[in-house]
């Protein structure tokens, strides 16, 4: 039969970590990672956790920072869990050898936009680092644990509405894995944008094989676009952090100007404002980047607090102690994902979502900034008492292999350079219609192109045999066919996420956070509701405050 877990953890970021750490102790639990060399998204964080932790600071307050910069979509019973576990949280990663920036009195705490106190503890300007480093030097010590690298999970096991495990290709073998639960932990999808603070694998694939499956996603129109990404010719995109800014750092255009300088906050405003306003400023005069300053800062600050983008910044010639930088606004964060209620559990029985991928209620509309690091912890500790779900009789026998690719199979369809290519036009269409500002009628035309394209990419004869692959079996690839089917699996799921993005974008018409819509720029009250999709059935909404 197909190897048994008792739950199967997908994704290596810090909500994958956790989860793996928070899962009781007595279950046998395998963690997949995507891939064997490139960091997670948790680990490219910069700003810091938000936790109260000052005497100054207090409960009430936090939860009324995110509640405002969630513009009504927050669910307010996931935010009080949020608030009220995190101390608890910051204890524990104290106790796994978080190194924390201190003071003399205690954990250094730093301001960023649209909180009211300085309740953001950090790390440098490594906080994702620093946790990451620390939940894997723990994670390698926990009992009953398997961690294995490079292995793409491409579906979910589901029969009769029950999550039983997951398809993986495992070298040139593509096999089923039979899992009591299964937890992911992959991420968000940033990196379907052109322009994104993203690493590669950020691309959705958890949201896409779980709408895939039949679970229920929720608000994916909300996508929060940092306003402060460096922005250099031929140059990944690198986050500056907003801490930088809470720090004095200050935004302005070629002529000097402030383009922030009518928000309330000013430079401090929420990302979604900040971000649209220095994107208006950009198309106003033609331009692909404005400036920020840090030499506000102070020398010797920036040095003790942001080594980690002083050295981007110097690597690529730039001199932020001495000169302002390029930066322009990215995709940075989804505030969307898979739905989950407050002990991060799907519509699917067996299948939960941790962290980025899932939609908790937390963020609203628009994510208070350093909320993320601490929803991964928070949530991934709710589930400290899962109890997997029994599973179905199966067969005792081993997997038996499936006949082999035919000749058909194996070489129809794009070739590698052509689908390398598709991936980027498609990166660069949902930036132009699903950015930081939208219009309906070019979400509507992007959205019947995607899902043409997806429709024909889905009738792959190598797509269509994996897929179907029975769950008895094994498929044994070559390295050429097992590289042409991560591409095509990629292609894939990239579609599907770009057709429930612009199909939730064009749904909603109002602005409201990180949707923003310049045929309907206004906010609505009959959109203070969850936009809800499901395979087979038309976008509908749910009230706030209901899983």
């Amino acid at each position: 039969m197909a190897p048994h877990w008792d739950v199967v953890v997908v994704g290596s970021g810090a909500a994958g970590l956790m989860t793996c750490l928070e899962l009781p102790p007595q279950l046998r639990v395998l963690l997949l990672s995507k891939s064997s060399s490139p960091p997670s998204a948790s680990r490219w964080a910069q700003g810091g956790i938000a936790a109260v932790t000052g005497a100054d600071d207090s409960f009430a307050s936090h939860i009324a920072d995110t509640l405002k910069a969630g513009a009504g979509l927050c669910d307010p019973a996931a935010v009080e869990v949020l608030v009220r576990e995190a101390p608890a949280c910051v204890e524990r990663l104290v106790q796994l050898g978080m190194d924390f920036d201190r003071t003399p009195q205690g954990l250094s705490t730093t301001l960023e936009a649209a909180h009211s106190h300085r309740r953001v503890l950090h790390a440098q300007d490594r906080t994702g680092g620093a946790l990451v480093d620390a939940l894997e030097r723990e994670v390698r010590r926990r009992p009953g644990l398997e961690q294995r690298k490079g292995i793409p999970a491409l579906q979910l096991w589901v029969e009769n509405g029950q999550c039983l495990g997951l398809q993986v290709l495992e070298g040139q073998r593509l096999r089923w894995l039979r899992a009591g639960a299964v937890v992911l932990a992959s991420g968000g999808g940033g990196h379907l944008f052109a322009h994104t603070t993203n690493p590669t694998q950020a691309s959705g694939d958890g949201v896409a094989m779980a709408w895939s499956a039949g679970a229920l996603v929720r608000d994916l129109e909300f996508v929060q676009f940092h306003p402060t990404a460096l922005m250099l010719p031929d140059a990944p995109h690198f986050l500056i952090s907003e801490a930088v800014r809470g720090e004095g750092a200050r935004l302005f255009d070629d002529a000097g100007r402030s383009p922030v300088a009518r928000l309330e906050g000013g430079d401090l405003a929420p990302r979604d404002q900040v971000s649209r306003a220095l994107a208006r400023c950009m198309a106003e005069h033609g331009v692909t980047h404005l400036w920020l300053d840090l030499r506000p800062v102070g020398r010797e600050r920036l040095e003790r607090q942001f080594p980690t983008i002083l050295r981007r910044c110097r690597e690529l010639g730039l001199a932020p102690g001495e000169a302002p930088i390029p930066v322009a606004p990215a995709a940075h964060y989804w505030m969307g994902g898979i739905g989950t209620d407050l002990e991060a559990a799907t519509s699917l029985r067996g299948l939960y979502a941790v962290g980025e991928v899932a939609s908790t209620g937390v963020h609203g509309a628009n994510r208070l900034a350093s909320n993320s690091l601490m929803e991964c912890l928070v949530f991934a500790r709710r589930l400290r008492h899962l109890q997997p779900q029994p599973l179905p009789p199966a067969p005792l026998d081993a997997p038996r292999d499936a006949p082999a690719l035919s000749e058909a199979e194996a070489r129809s369809g794009p070739d590698e350079a052509t689908l390398i290519r598709a991936i980027a036009d498609l990166r660069h269409l949902c930036w132009q219609v699903a950015g930081v500002e939208r219009r309906g009628v070019d979400l509507i035309t992007a959205l019947r192109r995607v899902r043409s394209e997806r429709s024909g990419h889905e009738r792959s004869p190598l797509l269509r045999r994996v897929h179907d692959l029975p769950h008895d079996q094994e498929l044994a690839l070559t390295p050429e066919q097992s590289r042409r089917l991560l591409l095509l699996q990629d292609l894939r799921q990239r579609l599907v996420l770009a057709e429930l993005l612009m199909e939730a974008a064009a749904f909603r018409v109002e602005s409201r956070g990180g949707h923003h819509r310049t045929d309907a720029p206004a906010p609505q009250p009959f959109w203070r509701r969850h936009t809800v999709q499901q395979r087979g059935h038309s976008p509908f909404t749910t009230p706030v405050g209901q899983a």
